[in-house]
């Protein structure tokens, strides 16, 4: 659990900020075509916002009773011009927007944000000379099917806003295709993998690691003296690559090879992904997932690089030809090496002991070089995190397990189905067993660790839009949200049983009720905020989507160490149990959406004071003496 300097229990509930950070600004989005041919000229500054409109975005959310931030960058917007080539303007603008978060009372942590790698291979993160440096033509990636990306793929001038070229939450399965699985093999093991493969001089590896540490180095030179900048995730969501599979292992189901359920995408092996990056056609089966059970299944074959494209530069070796790995033969080629990810002559290779554990050592001594006492939120693959997968040991001092959690199948589905009575319990009693497993990553690290959920929450274009339908008919009211409440309610219900700490997946400024555009990013759809519901600037709770779902009564600070809290989001009633600090205050957050009358209290055990303050929606006790106590509060009765 996170502790105060006074010794309170602190639960940080926040929210990441923002969705559209991973695209530039301001026409950077998915929802407009681009060849990326600009990619050595473009600007972050204006994510998540322009500095003009900063104020009202953060007062907002602080209004809502968040008290956190994971505040989203990439290694492009910092690096887009070239190595070693920081932008200054944009280090400035984001050191601003940390500091104005502080005046709002919110702590900052900083998220180097990434998924399936950048922008050019299907999603966003690194810059794309970044290919050019390890001899990938990035131009090619579409044409050879080697990545599968909205701008290549999606008719910008059809009026259908879903299309079956680009399936809807089909990104992830880039982290099937060779142009992804290249840059993490290389990132984790290029020393081992390929190391005669040097870049400027120096090993791959160390070459990717250099410089998207020396990125995150910028950042908290500028951010170093604000105290409520808590610390900085090491890299979200990170993907495996090839390691740790056989060259013709095809993965098509959950295995000894990898007991995790497979992606969508094509089930390449590893060989037939090199194969695609030399020129040379492959066919492969195809995996979606199955809307009645949820599985991916394989749904046929697909054959790719038709075009015969090859994807190295002109000049430019594939560099696990080069190390021995296999050799073209005619119009396929064969693995000289099947075990050629798995290990080499020193012996195994592991990429959470061997890769992701060096690299949070790595990160956490550049950052704290500048600020000892930040702490370091760490992530692995998400999919196995999900799957009870340790983090590796020993972490650095200070870590926390900052993995994801979310309900697949609403998320990849886009529908949920409002649960009722007994049915509504048992998806709660889910959730609290699946947050188990996230939180159990730790428990293998000596002397534990807190967790914070880093992601977690729902698409809002639940059933093909269906609120914002009802929206723009003029419907308003509870109605409109339901579902998303209800789901909201659910999880929130199941972090609250687990006393957990989370930052909920996101408030993007720029979101549009649009199913092509969403948070701007590859048709995804899950902030808590619009700018189609913000009708009235003037009200606190204008903008938001389903916020009776998501800000609700918590304790912000316990003056001791909480035990237990419930909350009922259909009666008004909250309980709070804590054992207590004598002469501790504790501060629990009572929101006027579920309080409009303010809040009628009771205090059980130990001797307390409290105070309501209706303006700030802070619920203060003060404890004069030690021991358990329970804390109730209820919407008071009008009669």
């Amino acid at each position: 659990m996170f502790r105060d300097e006074a010794g309170r229990h602190v639960i940080l509930r926040g929210v990441n900020l923002g969705g559209d950070c991973k695209v530039p600004w301001p026409d950077g989005g998915t929802d407009r075509p681009t060849d990326f041919s600009d990619h050595r000229t473009i600007s972050f500054i204006g994510r998540p916002f322009p500095l003009a409109e900063a104020d009202a975005h953060l007062a907002r959310i602080a209004h809502w009773g968040f008290n956190c931030l994971r505040l989203l960058t990439t290694w492009e917007a910092i690096e887009h011009a070239g190595p070693g080539q920081y932008d200054a303007d944009y280090l400035d603008y984001y050191a601003e927007i940390c500091a104005r978060a502080g005046r709002f009372g919110l702590h900052v942590f900083v998220d180097f944000h990434q998924d399936v790698w950048s922008r050019m291979s299907g999603g966003d993160g690194a810059p794309g000379w970044v290919f050019e440096a390890v001899g990938l033509d990035f131009r090619q990636f579409h044409r050879a099917d080697v990545a599968h990306i909205m701008q290549a793929q999606y008719d910008y001038t059809s009026p259908e806003r879903r299309q079956e070229s680009y399936p809807q939450m089909s990104w992830g399965g880039n982290h099937r295709l060779p142009a992804n699985a290249v840059m993490w093999s290389l990132f984790w093991a290029g020393n081992r993998l390929t190391p005669d493969f040097r870049v400027e001089g120096v090993n791959v590896q160390d070459y990717l690691q250099q410089s998207y540490i020396g990125c995150l180095e910028q950042v908290a030179l500028r951010v170093r003296d604000m105290p409520h900048v808590i610390g900085f995730d090491t890299l979200n969501e990170p993907g495996l690559g090839w390691l740790g599979y056989p060259m013709n292992y095809r993965h098509v189901a959950p295995d000894a090879v990898n007991p995790v359920a497979p992606r969508v995408g094509p089930a390449l092996t590893p060989l037939e992904g090199l194969l695609l990056l030399r020129g040379m056609t492959v066919e492969a089966p195809r995996l979606l997932r199955n809307i009645e059970t949820g599985r991916t299944e394989i749904t046929g074959n697909v054959t790719l690089n038709r075009n015969r494209q090859p994807v190295w530069l002109p000049g430019r070796d594939c560099p696990f030809e080069a190390a021995g790995a296999y050799r073209v033969e005619g119009d396929g080629g064969i693995a000289l090496r099947e075990d050629y990810f798995q290990a080499d002559a020193t012996g195994s290779i592991d990429v959470y002991r061997d890769g992701m554990g060096p690299f949070f050592h790595r990160v956490a001594d550049a950052v704290r070089a500048h600020r000892k006492d930040w702490l370091l939120f760490v992530e692995i693959d998400p999919f196995a995190g999900m799957s009870g997968r340790p983090l590796p040991t020993p972490l650095p001092e200070a870590s926390v397990n900052a993995g994801h959690w979310y309900d697949v199948r609403t998320l990849f589905f886009k529908t949920f189905d409002t649960p009722v009575g007994e049915a509504q319990a048992a998806v709660r009693d889910r959730y609290v067993r699946e947050l188990g497993v996230v939180e159990g990553l730790a428990d293998a690290q000596p002397g534990g660790m807190p967790t914070l959920i880093g992601e977690f929450g729902i698409p809002f274009d639940l059933d093909e839009g269906a609120a914002y339908d009802a929206w723009a008919a003029g419907e308003r009211g509870r109605d409109v949200w339901g579902p998303h409440s209800t789901a909201l309610g659910l999880m929130y219900d199941a972090m609250d049983r687990r006393l957990l700490n989370s930052t909920l997946w996101n408030y993007t400024a720029s979101n549009r009720n649009d199913l092509l555009i969403g948070d701007g990013w590859n048709q995804e759809d899950l902030s808590i905020f619009s700018l189609d519901q913000l009708e009235d600037p003037a009200d606190p709770n204008s903008g938001g989507r389903a916020v009776e779902g998501f800000c609700r009564p918590y304790a912000q600070h316990a003056g001791g160490t909480i035990r237990s809290f419930v909350f009922d989001r259909d009666t008004g009633r909250f309980e709070l149990d804590i054992d207590t600090l004598k002469g501790a205050h504790t501060i629990v957050y009572v929101p006027t959406i579920h309080y409009p009358d303010g809040v009628e209290v009771s205090i059980g055990g130990a001797a307390a004071e409290w105070e309501f303050d209706r303006e700030a929606q802070r619920l203060t006790i003060v404890h004069g003496e030690a021991g358990p106590t329970t804390i109730r509060g209820a919407r008071p009765s009008l009669d």
